[in-house]
């Protein structure tokens, strides 16, 4: 249908596909990993002000993971597994603070360039920056994001084999409460070690 014979209502939609598209293209290839910041960059692009026709993240999120498969199947299958099997390492180092595995790194949209997201629930934020000291293991600090939910206590970054690790670190009574994800609205996932153990298997009998 030529374009000039659409209602304003299909035009929109059209608009909101091209910059969550595009979106989804700037976090595969660049990194980018703010999915507001993406939409926002992109409508920019498309020449679309901000306040018209932006996509939700979860369409973004949809258009990402359609990027991937298309044009970056086996660098995202192999990015995964890395990205997977140092997070299973630093979980291992950190199990005395129940840590979960959550993120892109676990739903599996990790683009170039993406954190590896570990929540802890000690019983004191300073036990978990104790434990890095003493490991020699250096850190910084961030503001806590607010995700929902209850807040975090601390946020540490740190890298490990050359990846990037964002360790939020929570009160011991938030473990059992409910996140929703801020790009979907729906409950975040968690994953506990044996999970990361089962993805990796997973991984590894899939290369045989």
């Amino acid at each position: 249908m030529p374009s000039q014979h659409r209602n304003p209502s299909q035009r929109q939609n059209v608009m909101r596909r091209n910059i969550a598209s595009l979106a989804a293209r700037m976090m595969a290839e660049d990194g980018i990993a703010d999915y507001g910041f993406a939409k926002r960059k992109a409508a920019r692009q498309l020449g679309v002000p901000d306040t018209e026709a932006l996509p939700t993240n979860a369409e973004i999120e949809a258009e990402l993971r359609v990027y991937q498969s298309l044009y970056q199947g086996e660098e995202q299958e192999d990015r995964l597994f890395e990205l997977r099997s140092v997070a299973l390492e630093v979980m291992r180092l950190l199990e005395p603070f129940h840590p979960y595995l959550t993120g892109p790194v676990l739903d599996g949209t990790a683009a170039r360039f993406a954190e590896v997201e570990i929540e802890v629930f000690p019983d004191s934020p300073k036990e978990v920056e104790m434990f890095l000291l003493n490991r020699r293991i250096a850190f910084e600090q961030a503001a806590p994001r607010r995700n929902g939910g209850e807040p975090a206590e601390a946020t540490l970054h740190f890298e490990w084999h050359d990846a990037p690790v964002r360790l939020t670190v929570f009160p011991a009574t938030a473990e059992r409460s409910v996140k929703r994800n801020p790009r979907s609205g729906r409950i975040s996932e968690r994953a506990k070690i044996g999970a990361v153990e089962a993805l990796l298997k997973k991984k590894a009998g899939d290369d045989y």
